[in-house]
């Protein structure tokens, strides 16, 4: 299936991970229409059961209903009761249809964007034309320039420029090609030039946008360990204020009063923390949302919560701190050869070499006005760059060997060819990794000639984010192939904690096991094959969808704009998650403290008038007291959804200090604000009644 959804561009996301013109429309007129019709469907007892606080308010009302039907005695006070926790559990079914709403909204416009195309498949030595419907893993296609990918694949022959815009909202076409990190297509992508014969690497219906699409609508979503553990304490506490009521008749009548049906439940809804389960769910949902919405696939709301909890980040030098894009800024002669000398053997060196690196050494010679000829390239053999070797040139038809790399191994090449290393080579070596530069030395037969600064600068305002992630209490790792001396240059300039340099694959994974064996959650990014363990290894794995296919399928995000420093972002948004999820279950709990000096002292002082000193509110009856208390229990749930939707937002400060802020403003805040609430509501009633 070709499948092309829009998204926002990285430039309109706001700070706190939202795209602008989605945030200003986050509940718009057709989402609030069909949440108010799913909230009905959901009164449903199979649906209220998975809610356990919202479903003994469900019972509660429907007892409150039998009250009102059967019993003569004060039916209007029970049918009042009814009504309002009949409104109290729709609001909160409101609430979560809202969420869902939104992923829906999404979900269903990928799906009206998806539509059936012509595959050019190979069948044995033939090409058969067949819909992409019909494709399997596993299946070798044929891409030309101005068809559409027709499933998720790896390219394994040729390069192309590919227009992803249609997923990454990126305009700019991106080149893929075989064998390399960036071989991976998803289908529904544009080829623009070229053409690409790619390998199927999913069945029908299990494409990454499918899956995409059942994660924002929220088919596969599971709740999470956080969410489970926090169901589970208002569950115990619902049970034990259930118990706490049903034994209270025993005490009334002790006393010599009786309580009725309706006064009993409403006392219950009022103990029981409603407002957060009312809004547990849609916290949840609205948070996946919000991630999915700043351009990144979560496989789950795990992963969301562990990047709230995230303590230690490894994060790539190259195109994550630095542009990635180091270019010769400096060549300079040592064993007292001349400029032109040194500039004579880069040129040579880098003549056949195609990389940005080998052509910005091309472009600073015609700078300096030194020659650059390309015949010199006649006749003579290219030596490739090898990891093995760590060098790269050529051999020249005068029989001339030219060599440029890494410092180390074209002294051991030189000695081999019975040279001698310059008295003053390591000094302009380390003077170049000193700079944050990479060093390159050039050599011709057994004379080293001199050394190529490549400049690599770090991205403006890396300092000011990993200064942030500090403020959290988040510990930045830089893994870097550089030596230790340009490893540190950089590690400096960027403001990062610690670095590894000369780093491998294996020890990103090192210091993942490390990290969490001294009991921290590690997050990292990675885009290639070599990346897939150490991001299968990190509890928050963030692929490039740039990548390859083992990187993707071994993290738990994929990142469709490819930016690497969006880890950062991540790590904010699951905070955020967190944060909103404490900070209304802490306004929910103080909200029942206020509750109960409204309605307990009401109902009691009358049997015992020593109670009247706890009625700190002076409010106008028991019968009114009830009722007030039960009105704001039910409509404060609508009140904070905006609030659940867009989350609290976050600023980077310590655990101690956002401790100290829930508590003043969510906690002060949930326990002034249902006095003034319920204080009004009874003035209001007390002149109707």
């Amino acid at each position: 299936m070709m499948e092309r959804i829009m998204h926002p561009t990285p430039e309109e996301h706001q700070p706190n991970g939202e795209p602008e013109h989605q945030s200003k429309s986050a509940i718009n007129g057709s989402i609030a229409r069909q949440a108010t019709i799913d909230a009905f469907k959901k009164l449903n007892p199979v649906n209220m059961v998975k809610q356990p606080i919202m479903f003994v308010v469900w019972i509660g009302c429907l007892l409150a209903i039998g009250y009102t039907i059967f019993i003569d005695e004060m039916r209007g006070f029970n049918l009042t009761v009814s009504i309002i926790l009949f409104l109290t559990v729709l609001f909160a079914n409101f609430a979560e249809s809202i969420a869902e709403g939104r992923g829906k909204a999404q979900a269903d416009s990928l799906k009206a964007s998806k539509a059936d195309v012509m595959a050019r498949k190979r069948v044995g030595q033939l090409i058969q034309s067949v819909s992409s419907a019909t494709l399997r893993k596993g299946d070798i296609v044929f891409v030309r320039a101005g068809e559409y990918v027709p499933g998720d694949g790896e390219i394994i022959k040729g390069l192309a420029s590919i227009d992803e815009s249609a997923i990454t909202g990126e305009s700019a076409p991106v080149i893929k090609e075989a064998g390399g990190d960036f071989s991976s297509v998803i289908g529904g992508t544009l080829v623009v030039s070229d053409e690409i014969e790619v390998r199927i690497t999913s069945n029908p219906g299990e494409s990454f946008l499918d899956q995409m699409i059942a994660l924002v609508e929220g088919a596969s979503r599971q709740k999470t360990p956080n969410e489970l553990a926090l169901s589970t304490l208002l569950t115990s506490l619902t049970l034990i204020f259930l118990l706490v009521v049903m034994t209270l008749p025993v005490f009334t009548n002790y006393l010599g009063f009786d309580l009725s049906g309706p006064i009993l439940i409403a006392l219950l809804v009022c103990l029981i923390p409603t407002t957060i389960g009312g809004l547990l769910s849609a916290i949840g949902i609205a948070g996946m949302d919000r991630v999915t919405r700043f351009n990144v696939i979560a496989m789950s709301g795990k992963a969301v919560e562990a990047a709230g909890d995230i303590q230690t980040i490894i994060l790539d030098k190259t195109g994550t701190i630095t542009f990635g894009n180091r270019m010769a800024s400096e060549i300079t002669p040592v064993g007292g050869r001349t400029a032109e000398q040194a500039f004579e053997g880069a040129i040579l060196a880098s003549l056949a070499d195609e990389t940005p690196e080998g052509r910005s050494v091309l472009e600073l010679a015609e700078l300096r006005a030194m020659p650059v000829e390309q015949h010199w390239l006649d006749g003579a053999e290219i030596v490739p760059f090898r990891a093995e070797t760590r060098m790269s040139g050529l051999n020249l038809r005068d029989g001339r060997r030219v060599r440029k790399g890494a410092g180390q191994a074209i002294q051991e090449w030189v000695k081999e060819q019975g040279g001698t290393i310059p008295n003053d080579l390591q000094e302009k070596v380390d003077a170049v990794s000193r700079l944050g530069g990479t060093p390159l030395v050039v050599a011709i037969d057994a004379t080293i000639l001199g050394v190529i600064y490549l400049k690599d600068t770090v991205k403006p305002g890396m300092r000011e984010r990993f200064d942030r992630l500090r403020e959290m209490g988040i510990k930045t790792v830089m893994c870097t192939g550089d030596n230790p001396l340009t490893a540190a240059t950089i590690a400096r300039e960027a403001g990062v904690d610690d670095f590894v340099a000369e780093c491998k694959p294996e020890d990103k994974i090192r210091v993942i096991q490390q990290e969490q064996a001294a009991g921290h959650l590690v997050a990292m990014t990675g885009d290639g094959t070599n990346d897939a363990p150490a991001l299968a290894q990190a509890d928050v794995g963030l692929a490039m969808n740039s990548g390859t296919q083992a990187a993707k399928e071994a993290a738990n995000m994929i990142d469709l704009d490819s930016n690497p420093t969006k880890i950062i972002e991540v790590v904010e948004i699951g905070k955020q998650l967190l944060m909103t999820r404490g900070a209304l279950t802490t306004f929910s709990i103080a909200n029942d403290v206020a509750k109960y000096f409204a309605i307990i002292p009401a109902m009691f002082m009358v049997a015992i008038p020593q109670m009247e000193v706890l009625n700190i509110m002076r409010l106008d009856s028991p019968t009114s007291a009830i009722l007030s208390a039960l009105i704001f229990n039910a409509i404060i749930i609508p009140m904070l959804i905006p609030l659940a939707m867009r989350g609290v937002t976050y600023k980077p400060m310590t655990a101690d200090q956002l401790l100290g802020r829930n508590l003043l403003i969510y906690g002060l805040g949930g326990v002034v604000v249902p006095f003034i609430g319920i204080k009004i509501i009874d003035v209001l009633l007390a002149s109707i009644l």
